[in-house]
Formats: structure tokens, sequence, C-alpha cells
């Protein structure tokens, strides 16, 4: 999966961001949702297939979703 970025109004839904990129429920992590990054500017995150990040104008990504773990044995 990757992570693809889009522009909504404040307080968009996970639907309305498929609407706009033009994908299936079937191209996103629906568990992942619709995360806000600047919600003030209208910026959101959500995750979807390779194959669909593929089709996302190139402003919106796909960009990585790296695995965030913890670095060196625990304290």
């Amino acid at each position: 999966m990757v992570l693809v970025t889009v522009r909504l109004p404040q307080r968009a839904t996970l639907e309305q961001a498929m609407r706009r990129l033009g994908l299936t429920e079937d191209e996103v992590d629906t568990a992942y949702g619709l995360v806000a990054l600047d919600p003030v500017e209208g910026l959101y995150v959500l995750r979807v297939s390779e194959e669909a990040g593929a089709r996302v104008p190139p402003s919106a990504g796909p960009f990585a979703d790296p695995p965030i773990e913890p670095y060196g044995p625990p304290h």
C-alpha cells in the first residue's frame, strides 16, 4: 500500500476522498481511514493499493508508507 493526499473541505469523510480520487472500496485501506494532515488547509491522507496510487495526480502521490518500529533494543 502507498499513501496519497487529497484536498477536501474540513470534516471530510473517507467516502468524499474516494469519490474525489475515483477510488473503489477495494483499492482503499478503510481501516486506516482518512487522516487529517492539515485540517485548516483541508489536506488529508489515505492508504491505497499501489495500482490506485499510480493513477492519482503526481502532486497527490503516491508516497511511501514504511512501517514505524522501535530502533535498537528496548531500554
